[in-house]
C-alpha cells in the first residue's frame, strides 16, 4: 500500500482535533497501517460472504434434512454478513504489546487478512484475556495497553498503559491520570447503552469469564457494571462453553422491564453475539402480555409462593384418577367388560413426565390394547377390533371424562373460583387467605398469576396441538383405509402376463402412496429448555417466578444478577439463602463495590436514603466526581431546567422520574422509578420524591431514582 493510500485510511480512521498531542504521528504510524489492513480485509471478507451466500440460496431447496442444512448455512452467512456491516474499522477495541515485543490487536470478533495474517483476535478469546484483565500488580506477560474511542467510524481519543518500566521509558506513549474506563463514563449517554467492551476492568473481566457450571450471583450496587458484566458473559459464555452453543439450548437472558431491554438491545451484537434471546419474565407467558400488577399486597403475597406453584400437580392430578367402576364395550363382533382394573393400568400408562393433554393418547391407545387383548375369540383382525373400539361413542364419552382436555387458564381460573378445589390443591392455606385469593367472572390475569398459567401449561401441554395431533392421526388411519382397499384391489385384479401387481409387496404400493403427515412446527420461543440463564436484577423475582425459570434450565446453570438494597419488597437474606430455597445449588458469590458510573456527590445524598431502611445495604464507593452538586428546586422550575440543559448539551439524555404526566421528547425520557432501574442517563430529575412512598418500597425506589445520573441529579419539590 502507498503512503497516499495510508494517509486517506488515516484521515478517515482519526479524529483527534480535541487531543493534538496524540495526533503525533510517531504515536499513531502503526495505527494507520493496522486499520489499512483491516479495512482491506473487511472488504475482501464482504464479497466472499456475500458469493457464497448468493451461491447458496440459488442451490435447491431440498427437503428435509438437505433443507434445514440449507437454510441454517444461509442463517450462518447472514448473521456474519450482518455483523461486518455493523462495523468497519470500529472493530478494533485496542491492542497489547506483550514483554517479547508482540503486537495484539483486541476486536469485537476475529478477523484474518487473505494471506492468513492474524489481524484481529475476538475479544473473548483466551489471545485477549490480558487486554481485559491485566493490572499494575498482575500485568499478565503486557508491556503496555491501548484502548480506542470510537466516534461515528473514527477514533476520537484513545488511552495507553504501561506496565513495566522499559515500557515506560520508552517514547510512543499518550498517558492519562484516568483510566479509559472512568475517562469514558463522563461522556454523554446515548439511545442505547454505551460500548463499553473496550473499557472492561480486571475485576468484571473475571467474573465475565467464570465458567458455567452452578450459579455464579454478581452482587453490586448501582454504578458497579453490573449489567455490562451480564450481557458480556452471556456473549462470553456461548463463544466459549461448547455446552451453550448452537443446537445445545443456548442462552436466555432475562431482564426487569421492557425499556430495560430496548435499552440493550443494541449491546449484544456489538459484542460479536446475536445468539442470545432476551425477555422479561412477563414474555415468559402468552398472558404476560395483558396481565395488570396485582393491586391487592396479600393476594400478591399468597401468590409469590413457590408452593402455589406446587399446587398445580394436585390439581391435575385430580383429572387423572381412574374410574372407580368398569362398563360394558360393545364392538361389531361380541361385548367384553372393561373393569377398574383395567382403567388403572389404563391410567399408569403414559410415561413419566408427559404431559397431560399428551399423555390423553398413551391411555387410550392402553385402553385399545386391554381391550383387543379381550377379544381373542373373535374372527376380527386387530386393525378391525381398533377401528370399531374407536368408533365406539359410548368408550369415547367415557375416555373423555375420565381424563379430560384441559386448558391451562381454566385449571388456574377453577384455582381462584372454586374454594373447595383450592384447598385441597393448596391445604396450607388458612380459610382467610383462601378467601382472599377467591375470584369471580371472568379470568382477568395479574402478574402474580403468570407462574401459576406457567406451571399448569408446561404440566398441561398443549390441547390444541393434542387435539390437531389426533385429528392428523385420525385423517391419516382413514387414508390408510383407503390405500390397503386401492392395493388389494390392484393385487387381486391383475391380471397381466407378468403379474406385475402380485410380484410387488403390498408394503412396496403402500408406500409409493404415502404422503408426508410431518405438520410445520412453531416451537415456544422462550420454552427451553436453555443451557444458561442470566437473571438481571434478579433481587425483585418472587419466589413463584424463580420457578419459571429454573424450569427452562434443567442443568440449572445461572448467572444472577442484582443488588439487595435494590428490592422494592425488601431482602432480607443473603443470596445463597435465597437460592438455596428455590431450588439453585453450588453458588458462588462474586461482589462489585466501586461504583463507576454513579458521581460521588449523588453517591453521597443517596446512601443515607436507602441505609434509613436496610443498614447494611452494599452502597458501593464512587472513584468518579462530576463536580456538581445535587440541585434542589421547585416543581414549577421543571420546563426551564430541561430547556437550559437541552441548549448547553447537544448531546446526551436526560429523565425526568416520578411526573406520569410528563410527555417524553427527543432526548428526554419519562419514566416510573421502577422502569427506570437498570437505565442510566446524564441528567436525571426527580419530581417530588417523598411521593414514591414510605417504608422499604419507597426508600428503594427513591434510591435507585437518584443513581440513575451519570452527571447530574435535580430534586424537585413542591413550589415553596
Amino acid at each position: 500500500m502507498g503512503a497516499d493510500d495510508l494517509t486517506h485510511a488515516t484521515t478517515r480512521a482519526f479524529d483527534l482535533h480535541d487531543h493534538p498531542a496524540k495526533a503525533d504521528p510517531d504515536l499513531i504510524a502503526s495505527d494507520e497501517e493496522h486499520f489499512a489492513a483491516i479495512e482491506a480485509s473487511l472488504e475482501h471478507t464482504v464479497a466472499e460472504l456475500e458469493d457464497r451466500l448468493a451461491d447458496v440460496r440459488r442451490q435447491p431447496g431440498g427437503s428435509g434434512q438437505e433443507a434445514m442444512e440449507r437454510d441454517l448455512e444461509v442463517h450462518r452467512l447472514s448473521t456474519r454478513l450482518k455483523a461486518l456491516r455493523r462495523y468497519r474499522l470500529d472493530l478494533c477495541l485496542g491492542r497489547m504489546v506483550t514483554t517479547d515485543g508482540e503486537t495484539v490487536h483486541v476486536g469485537r470478533f476475529g478477523l484474518t487478512a487473505p494471506g492468513g495474517r492474524r489481524l484481529l483476535v475476538d475479544w473473548r478469546s483466551p489471545a485477549a484475556e490480558p487486554f481485559f484483565g491485566a493490572t499494575h500488580a498482575d500485568p499478565m506477560g503486557l508491556a503496555s495497553r491501548r484502548r480506542y474511542r470510537w466516534t461515528n467510524g473514527r477514533v476520537t481519543d484513545y488511552w495507553d498503559e504501561v506496565f513495566t518500566a522499559d515500557a515506560l521509558a520508552a517514547a510512543g506513549a499518550a498517558l492519562d491520570d484516568q483510566s479509559a474506563f472512568v475517562a469514558s463514563l463522563g461522556s454523554s449517554r446515548s439511545t442505547r447503552m454505551r460500548d463499553v467492551l473496550a473499557t472492561i476492568q480486571a475485576d468484571q473481566d473475571a467474573i465475565i469469564r467464570a465458567g458455567s457450571r452452578g450459579t455464579l450471583v454478581v452482587d453490586g450496587g448501582p454504578g458497579t457494571g453490573k449489567t455490562v458484566v451480564a450481557l458480556h458473559r452471556a456473549a462470553y459464555l456461548l463463544y466459549a462453553d461448547p455446552r451453550l452453543g448452537d443446537g445445545r439450548g443456548g442462552v436466555l437472558f432475562v431482564g426487569p422491564h421492557e425499556p430495560y431491554l430496548s435499552y440493550v438491545a443494541d449491546v449484544l451484537p456489538s459484542l460479536g453475539e446475536e445468539g442470545v434471546r432476551t425477555c422479561t419474565v412477563r414474555d415468559l407467558v402468552g398472558e404476560g402480555a395483558t396481565a395488570h400488577q396485582e393491586t391487592d399486597p396479600e393476594v400478591a403475597r399468597l401468590k409469590a409462593d413457590h408452593r402455589m406453584v406446587g399446587a398445580v400437580e394436585p390439581a391435575v392430578r385430580l383429572y387423572e384418577e381412574p374410574p372407580a367402576e368398569g362398563m360394558v364395550v360393545e364392538t361389531d363382533w361380541s361385548e367384553v367388560w372393561l373393569s377398574p382394573g383395567d382403567w388403572a393400568e389404563a391410567f399408569g400408562a403414559p410415561d413419566p413426565g408427559t404431559p397431560h393433554n399428551e399423555a390423553r393418547d398413551q391411555v387410550w391407545g392402553a385402553l385399545l390394547d386391554i381391550l383387543v387383548d379381550k377379544h381373542d375369540d373373535t374372527d376380527a383382525t386387530e386393525a378391525q377390533l381398533r377401528r370399531s373400539l374407536r368408533r365406539n361413542a359410548e368408550l369415547v364419552e367415557a375416555v373423555t371424562r375420565a381424563w379430560p382436555m384441559i386448558e391451562a387458564t381454566d385449571l388456574v381460573g377453577d384455582l381462584w373460583e372454586v374454594p373447595a378445589y383450592l384447598r385441597h390443591c393448596a391445604p396450607w392455606l388458612s380459610p382467610d387467605e383462601v378467601r382472599a385469593l377467591r375470584r369471580n367472572g371472568p379470568q382477568a390475569w395479574t402478574t402474580a398469576d403468570l407462574p401459576l398459567l406457567d406451571a399448569a401449561r408446561a404440566r398441561l401441554g398443549d390441547a390444541d396441538a393434542a387435539r390437531a395431533r389426533r385429528r392428523q392421526e385420525a385423517t391419516a388411519a382413514r387414508e390408510k383405509e383407503e390405500m390397503d382397499r386401492v392395493v388389494d384391489h390392484l393385487i387381486s385384479t391383475d391380471d397381466s402376463d407378468l403379474m406385475i401387481m402380485s410380484m410387488l409387496r403390498g408394503a412396496d404400493l403402500r408406500g409409493a402412496l404415502a404422503t408426508d403427515q410431518q405438520p410445520a412446527t412453531d416451537p415456544d420461543r422462550y420454552a427451553g429448555p436453555f443451557a444458561h440463564v442470566v437473571v438481571d436484577e434478579a433481587q425483585e423475582l418472587t419466589d413463584a417466578e424463580w420457578q419459571m425459570l429454573l424450569r427452562r434450565c434443567p442443568s440449572r446453570s445461572f448467572t444472577v444478577v442484582g443488588d439487595r438494597a435494590q428490592a422494592r419488597h425488601g431482602f432480607t437474606e443473603t443470596w445463597t439463602e435465597r437460592l438455596e430455597r428455590i431450588g439453585l445449588h453450588d453458588i458462588d458469590l462474586a461482589s462489585l463495590t466501586v461504583s463507576y458510573r454513579t458521581p460521588a456527590e449523588v453517591m453521597a445524598a443517596a446512601a443515607p436514603v436507602i441505609r434509613s431502611v436496610l443498614p447494611d445495604a452494599n452502597v458501593p464507593t464512587s472513584v468518579r466526581s462530576s463536580g456538581l452538586p445535587v440541585e434542589h428546586a421547585d416543581r414549577a422550575d421543571l420546563g426551564m431546567i430541561l430547556a437550559e440543559w437541552e441548549a448547553s448539551h447537544p448531546e446526551g439524555i436526560a429523565c425526568v422520574i416520578g411526573d406520569p404526566a410528563f410527555r417524553p421528547t427527543g432526548r428526554v425520557r419519562s419514566l416510573s422509578p421502577e422502569h427506570a432501574k437498570g437505565l442510566e442517563f446524564d441528567l436525571v430529575v426527580l419530581v417530588e420524591p417523598e411521593g414514591f412512598g414510605t417504608g422499604v418500597e419507597g426508600a428503594v425506589d427513591k434510591y435507585v431514582a437518584m443513581t440513575r445520573a451519570t452527571q447530574r441529579l435535580v430534586v424537585l419539590e413542591g413550589s415553596r
